[in-house]
């Protein structure tokens, strides 16, 4: 979307259109400012590699190294819980490409085309739901870098985990200044802005699929093969006995990248063309989780004879090493995986959802130190204590709720406005997307309802174990039925 130089308030859209976007100046409005407005395209520089090498970075992280324990843990064979993640990763894949096209098509962030289906000021209820999520992940994420920096300390400097005593809440003191030194490198990319973002993103990628590439040979080579686990059957040696298993995993792998599905918009905002964000995600996503969850299967196995048990954390199998060097670059190739998924996940969409609420006076910056300090008070050491509790309440939890928001989204865009927003007015108060569009509202909370209904109702549980599926469908469903397209919006169309 490039400015029209003859005119201040044209836009050009990426089909080559031209939009007016408003009498008066968009920037003059409440619900504008500098973070939120569309991008211009001679700034969008986001190619097919960038977003390839976006989904590489985020997918090459702990969490998804450790996706297969936690459904091996529940009796699945390696290859039904490689499956069962493949499956998810596609299935998800979907969502994320239809709400991925406004974004290139409008330039515009999450939460502005969000406006759209849920009004302007509705558009807080998706945005806030989203940024709590994320705020969650950011937590885990930044814990999770933070042990990283504490192993590496530990390897370079004698001592180090007593330096600062005993600390609390079973963690030593030098670990909770670990955590906190890794949060503040967040918060510092944050405020260098996107482009550093999509840099960090462009070297990591790469970087991290060849370090754990290497250590995926040296496992198997010192474990003369590649181990116990996958000789494994698992527990559920017929479809009646793997299928109760089966259900919620898949809706936890979904509810993974559930997030992303929402707000995609936020980097495809900067895409050239439709053709390479679609390309670049379809070729990196479900093939990048499967691989790298099946790296994290092989080394795992190979762990079990070199160290006599299945070591399911990088972290703390790197730690079992001996040569500070080793442990150290390992380390650090930790740090740079978890810091590249961490800000593209988990600080760009609550960033960008906070401003949404608040648009002058929290900028982007602000809402990534907001999402930071939450981040911290949902006490991500706690999420990651039980593996079991991660997958099925954590992911299966939050995917219902989410899964309702895009429902929403995509029978609005693509069924009720046919792919046509009237951009100006996603910025102004008095435009035809002012205020509440209670159908949205109205659709989204009898989806969660539905969703999550199972946890204090017992006849409705089996619908919890489909908490993303039961979401989406009912909440889209509702939603044409409770749709009226407006006059304005059919002009808009025509």
């Amino acid at each position: 979307m490039s400015v029209a130089a003859s005119d201040p308030n044209q836009v050009q859209l990426a089909d080559g259109r031209v939009e007016l976007l408003a009498v008066a100046r968009i920037d003059q409005s409440p619900l504008y400012n500098h973070d939120l407005a569309p991008v211009p395209v001679a700034r969008r520089n986001w190619t097919t590699y960038n977003y390839a090498a976006l989904w590489i970075s985020m997918a090459h992280c702990i969490p998804t190294y450790m996706l297969a324990s936690g459904l091996m843990a529940a009796g699945m064979s390696w290859k039904q819980a490689l499956f069962t993640i493949l499956l998810g990763n596609m299935i998800v894949l979907v969502p994320i490409l239809l709400n991925s096209h406004p974004g290139t098509k409008y330039g515009i962030p999450f939460p502005v085309f969000a406006r759209a289906a849920y009004g302007t000021a509705g558009s807080n209820l998706p945005a806030l739901m989203r940024a709590l999520v994320a705020c969650g992940w950011f937590g885990i994420q930044t814990w999770i870098g933070g042990e990283a920096l504490h192993t590496f300390f530990a390897a370079l400097i004698p001592g180090w985990p007593t330096v600062l005593g005993a600390g609390f809440a079973g963690h030593a003191g030098t670990e909770w200044l670990s955590f906190m030194l890794f949060w503040g490198l967040n918060i510092w990319i944050i405020y260098r802005g996107m482009d550093l973002l999509r840099k960090v993103e462009n070297w990591a990628a790469p970087y991290v699929l060849i370090v754990t590439l290497g250590l995926l040979v040296w496992a198997v080579k010192a474990a003369h093969g590649f181990g116990p686990l996958l000789s494994q059957p698992g527990k559920f040696d017929t479809l009646a006995k793997f299928l109760p298993v089966f259900v919620p995993s898949l809706t936890g792998m979904i509810g993974f990248w559930a997030t992303l599905s929402l707000n995609m918009p936020d980097f495809t905002r900067f895409g050239r063309s439709q053709r390479e964000q679609i390309v670049g995600q379809t070729v990196a996503l479900p093939t990048t989780m499967f691989a790298f969850a099946a790296m994290g299967v092989l080394i795992t196995s190979a762990s079990a004879i070199i160290f006599g048990r299945p070591i399911w954390d990088p972290v703390k199998l790197v730690g079992n090493f001996h040569q500070p060097l080793v442990v150290g670059f390992a380390m650090f190739s930790v740090v740079v995986a978890t810091l590249a998924v961490n800000i593209a996940a988990n600080v760009v969409s609550p960033a960008n959802d906070f401003a949404n609420a608040l648009p002058r006076w929290i900028s982007f910056k602000t809402g990534g130190l907001i999402t930071g300090i939450i981040g911290i008070l949902m006490q991500p050491w706690r999420l990651l204590a039980d593996p079991s509790g991660y997958i099925f309440a954590w992911l299966v939890g939050y995917s219902g709720g989410l899964g309702s928001i895009a429902g929403v989204l995509i029978a609005d865009y693509w069924i009720v406005r046919g792919r046509n927003l009237r951009l100006a007015d996603l910025y102004l108060p008095d435009g035809i997307y002012r205020g509440w569009n209670l159908p949205a509202v109205v659709a989204t909370l009898a989806g969660c309802a539905l969703a999550w209904g199972g946890l204090v109702f017992p006849p409705l549980r089996p619908l919890y174990d489909y908490a993303w599926f039961v979401g989406f469908f009912a909440a889209g469903g509702l939603y044409l039925a409770l749709s009226r397209r407006p006059a304005a919006v059919a002009a808009a169309a025509a």
